[in-house]
């Protein structure tokens, strides 16, 4: 992938391009951020870059300042379903840090499903984000790819400057804590909601209840690993 560029997004059709990606990636079921108003929280101090290939728009990363200036909310990162595998969402992330940290931000944390393994692993095991807070069913009844069981998330804290994100950014094996639990969760979330709704809602509900009860006694998402797959647990503190 050495022909596609990262940068920020530029002018109005550029912003255009990165709804047209939403509607593709989520469907259009799952409103897609309006052009507009990128465009607006970008002027306003906001992320909103893109991957070019050849001009045309293959991937892109959305973040917004928060009420305190050094943490951004990281709101969304798509990637064309032709494009992926080739490891974008890596080098789109690793833009949005070092962008972020070239502007004094020294924090990042996004929402994501607990059950999408493919996002755990780069979330966690290859960016650095640790995990201490569970919100159930987040944004209540969703269509698109998102429909079908509640919307259950978990809140990555990516926090750039710590040894294990500086780590994982040179390329490094980030320094691993003890494990003080393993939780498995399916290896395609996707498939098993095309395919069997009641086992998903089960999966749902299954991993709800191990993770509440693991972070209210102080345990933290600090690795996944992606040949069970499984989110590992240990007792440190969250930052």
């Amino acid at each position: 992938m050495t022909d596609v560029v990262i940068r920020d997004l530029n002018g109005m059709a550029e912003f255009r391009l990165a709804e047209d990606l939403q509607n593709t990636v989520w469907g259009k079921d799952d409103t897609a951020d309006p052009a507009d108003l990128m465009m607006v929280i970008q002027h306003e101090g906001g992320l909103v870059a893109g991957a070019f290939q050849g001009g045309r728009l293959i991937g892109y990363i959305f973040g917004f300042p928060t009420r305190d200036l050094a943490i951004q909310h990281s709101h969304r990162l798509a990637v064309l379903p032709e494009a992926r595998g080739l490891g974008l969402g890596l080098r789109l992330k690793r833009y949005q840090r070092d962008w972020c940290v070239a502007r004094g931000i020294s924090h990042v944390r996004w929402t994501f499903d607990p059950l999408r393994a493919t996002n755990a692993h780069l979330n966690i095991g290859r960016l650095g984000a640790i995990v201490s807070t569970y919100h159930v069913d987040y944004y209540g009844a969703m269509e698109g790819i998102n429909q079908g069981t509640p919307s259950d998330r978990l809140l990555a804290d990516w926090f750039l400057l710590s040894p294990g994100a500086k780590a994982l950014a040179e390329g490094l094996p980030a320094p691993a804590a003890p494990t003080s639990l393993r939780l498995p969760i399916p290896r395609n979330f996707a498939a098993l909601l095309d395919t069997d709704r009641d086992a998903a809602l089960a999966h749902r509900l299954r991993v709800r209840e191990v993770m509440l009860n693991a972070l209210s006694e102080g345990l933290v998402v600090t690795g996944f690993d992606p040949g069970e797959p499984a989110y590992l647990f240990s007792k440190i503190q969250s930052a």
